[in-house]
């Protein structure tokens, strides 16, 4: 049967382009009649979904995992296995798994056959299976050695789980009566579900964490005080106040931030708002705002203290019982850049507009305007070229609101911290995360650049390492080029068992009794690829190295539709008190198939086509006894002719042509 011409235009096999038609010069032929000084060696690589995750987890690994490819040791299960990878790096699957805008699926390989692997929908599976089967953290071997952990949000979080791994003792501080930081005061329950957060965060704090909450430091308690009880000290204090509106007018009491109007919803002060509300931003704490503001209502003030930004301000709480009386609210989002080009996830721009939020692209604002009270009664604006920068001159136009919510950016509070802090209100940190000048002080998360939870995270395992240095008096280790959790064969070969035998130096009068003669030799490294104390011909470039999809075959990989996940959709007549979450998790089963998706890309995922093409039956399957991930194969060079089949056809580009420069 024919191709279709709409088939032809999704064709995916080509190993050479248009114009690739040079011939290699005959000196650089890899074979010449029964012999080649080039054949295949087996080259471990960072596949770049693992390259794009800010928490630099071992994605690959536990994706090959969850689809069966990688065995877990005698007694443990598929769903532990994978949890115990995944949290090598990020100790908060079930939340990431939500809510993380996925880097990692946006650098993933599969998008250039079809679409990418739903990454983010195989993590919510690995940290919900892990809070039902009730898997818990090991703690390492006490060093006697005390850490103090300021902020006990994500980062903070994470930093204490890798140290109590490391066996410090950890204190956590934090302002706030609960844990969690942004995981909890920055992000509605609807999106992480409280039930599923409070577990991910006591699975850290039963490795022994120490908490002391509700205690600000610069406060409450000195960082003097606490660098005498410490033997180092950790600032994860997130970014928790937001960014005033830089226009005049923005003094306004009903001018408020996202965060703090985020905030007091988050601890239940806000029950409702009143009136139309206009939402400044375009990322996901904006989308965040307006979705929340939709689902609390409104009600016709009859109290002033009832007004929202009173509430946020802390002056007041609402009574649960007003809001019986409330209905739909008004409220527009506007973004500077146009709405396609918002920095929010798409699906969460989709979401809100189909919950009834207005989103108005290329907008600025110019001017909040004041009533007699004092009170803002509009938000004055101008319309925007499509660069989302220049004003259009004469379109200047007032949107009439009761509450204005500015989502445009966070900042530290540095309040008692001032010595720390640089003039953005952060804390400066060097790329071991150290706070530069400060022997003793490291730094992560969003007080260093306010960004996502898992940059947070990924912040938090290098301060930790860091800080482990540091209590060792160690130098700090230069970091690799590719930062992230790599595949470790050593530790595999030990977990089953298959370790390298014990390495023996042969003596000068061994050679001579097995060869007759002796060598001017260095008899210490003497040995062969027959010799089984040694890994032979692999390489490991994971650490400075990142697979391209053209170094790929990608003509294997036949087009399979990504499992996606269900969403509950709330359209905008029933978003009113609607705080289920939307997100339905896929079936294992579905998980499963998903995760089968993935390339492997970089790794050998066992598809035996080298094996099956190879014209001299010279790549061959490792025997049971010595076969773990990473060593399917092997290749016998008495009989390769260097003729780089196996390498045009691995699917994952596992093979090099290099063997013998």
């Amino acid at each position: 049967m024919a191709t279709s011409s709409e088939d032809m235009k999704n064709h995916t096999f080509r190993r050479y382009e248009d114009g690739d038609n040079e011939h290699y010069e005959w000196n650089e032929m890899i074979w010449q009649a029964s012999w080649s000084h080039k054949c295949p060696t087996y080259v471990h690589r960072t596949p770049p979904c693992q390259g794009s995750c800010p928490s630099g987890e071992d994605i690959r690994g536990w994706l090959d995992i969850v689809r069966g490819i990688e065995t877990p040791p005698a007694g443990m299960s598929m769903q532990e296995y994978a949890f115990r990878r995944s949290t090598n790096a990020n100790p908060f699957p079930a939340t990431m798994g939500r809510v993380c805008p996925a880097p990692c699926e946006d650098g993933c390989n599969r998008n250039q056959v079809d679409d990418r692997v739903g990454i983010n929908s195989i993590e919510q599976y690995i940290g919900d299976q892990a809070l039902a089967n009730g898997f818990t953290f090991a703690v390492g071997d006490a060093t006697g050695k005390k850490v103090a952990v300021i902020g006990g949000g994500p980062g903070g979080l994470a930093a204490a789980y890798q140290l109590r791994r490391k066996g410090h003792a950890v204190t956590v501080f934090d302002a706030n009566e609960k844990l969690g930081g942004m995981m909890r005061y920055g992000i509605p329950g609807y999106r992480t579900p409280r039930a599923m957060l409070d577990g991910e965060i006591q699975r850290i704090v039963d490795m022994g964490v120490e908490v002391k909450s509700k205690t600000r430091v610069g406060v409450d308690v000195t960082v003097e005080q606490i660098e005498k009880e410490y033997d180092a000290i950790l600032f994860a204090l997130g970014a928790q106040a937001g960014r005033a509106l830089p226009v005049p007018g923005a003094d306004a009491v009903n001018c408020i931030t996202g965060v703090a109007f985020l905030a007091a919803f988050n601890e239940g002060r806000l029950q409702h708002v009143t009136g139309k509300v206009v939402v400044i931003g375009g990322g996901d704490t904006s989308i965040d705002v307006a979705s929340v503001a939709r689902r609390l209502g409104h009600i016709t003030v009859e109290n002033e203290k009832d007004r929202p930004e009173y509430v946020v301000l802390g002056h007041t709480a609402h009574d649960v019982a007003s809001s019986a009386v409330r209905q739909g609210a008004e409220v527009t989002l506007i973004s500077r850049s146009p709405v396609e080009k918002m920095p929010a996830a798409e699906h969460e721009i989709e979401d809100a507009t189909r919950e009834g939020v207005e989103i108005i692209g290329q907008l600025s604002p110019v001017e909040v305007v004041k009533g007699a009270d004092g009170r803002a009664t509009a938000l004055r604006v101008v319309k925007l070229q499509a660069d989302g920068k220049t004003p259009i001159e004469g379109s200047e136009f007032d949107i009439q609101c009761e509450l204005i919510v500015a989502a445009i950016g966070q900042t530290g509070e540095m309040t008692g911290l001032e010595a720390f802090a640089n003039k953005y209100g952060l804390i400066d940190a060097d790329k071991n995360f150290q706070v530069p000048g400060k022997p003793g002080y490291f730094v992560c998360g969003d007080i260093v650049r306010p960004h996502l939870l898992t940059t947070a995270i990924g912040q938090a395992a290098i301060a930790s390492e860091s800080i482990d240095s540091y209590l060792k008096n160690m130098e700090v280790a230069k970091r690799p080029k590719v930062d992230v959790r790599h595949f470790n064969l050593m530790r595999k070969l030990d977990e089953s068992g298959k370790n390298p035998s014990a390495f023996h130096a042969l003596t000068k009068e061994e050679v001579i009794a097995a060869e007759g003669f002796a060598k001017e030799i260095d008899l210490g490294t003497r040995g062969t690829s027959e010799n089984d104390y040694a890994v032979h011909n692999y390489e490991d470039r994971s650490f400075s190295e990142i697979i391209p999809a053209d170094e790929l075959f990608l003509g294997h990989f036949k087009h399979v539709a990504r499992h996606k996940r269900d969403m509950i959709e709330v359209e905008s007549d029933e978003v009113l008190g609607h705080f289920g979450e939307r997100l339905v998790a896929l079936s294992e089963q579905d998980v499963v198939d998903e995760a089968k998706r993935c390339m492997s890309c970089g790794m050998c995922f066992e598809c035996d086509n080298c094996v099956v093409y190879c014209p001299q039956e010279a790549v061959k399957r490792t025997p049971k006894d010595k076969a773990t991930t990473g060593r399917y194969v092997y290749t016998d060079y008495a009989r390769c002719i260097g003729c780089h089949i196996c390498a045009d056809v691995c699917p994952t580009g596992y093979i090099d042509m290099g063997m013998g420069e």
